[in-house]
């Protein structure tokens, strides 16, 4: 059964984007594969008051597994909150995906964005 990333409370990188060219600023986009990483990102997106995009690459998420990184991120979300963040806007991204299939199973998996280029050995 997909997951819609607006239940795990994330959001896309378009609502994201359209803000950041409207305010004029950029927004930080960090590869993490454990828990502790993600933390720190977390921790530095609240202090800085930033959006922020966390991305896995396709071998960090057959490490970490598909199920446990749609968990992670909304805890990510939740932890942002007990941070301080009433509105956090955080994205979980596939980075250098290189299959139709990969990408389709991580946006069932509640990712809100993918990129696709094919490339091997990520």
């Amino acid at each position: 059964m997909a997951v819609s990333y607006k239940e795990l409370g994330l959001v896309n990188t378009r609502e994201m984007f359209a803000k950041a060219i409207k305010g004029g600023y950029a927004i930080p986009a960090f590869n993490f594969n454990t828990m502790e990483q993600m933390q720190a990102i977390v921790q530095a997106a609240v202090k800085q008051k930033s959006p922020v995009i966390m991305q896995v690459s396709k071998g960090a998420r057959n490490y970490a597994n598909g199920t446990i990184l749609r968990y992670m991120a909304q805890g990510a979300v939740e932890y942002a909150k007990e941070l301080g963040c009433a509105n956090p806007q955080i994205v979980l991204h596939l980075d250098h995906g290189d299959s139709f299939e990969l990408c389709k199973d991580c946006i069932d998996n509640g990712f809100s964005s993918v990129m696709i280029d094919g490339q091997e050995g990520c």
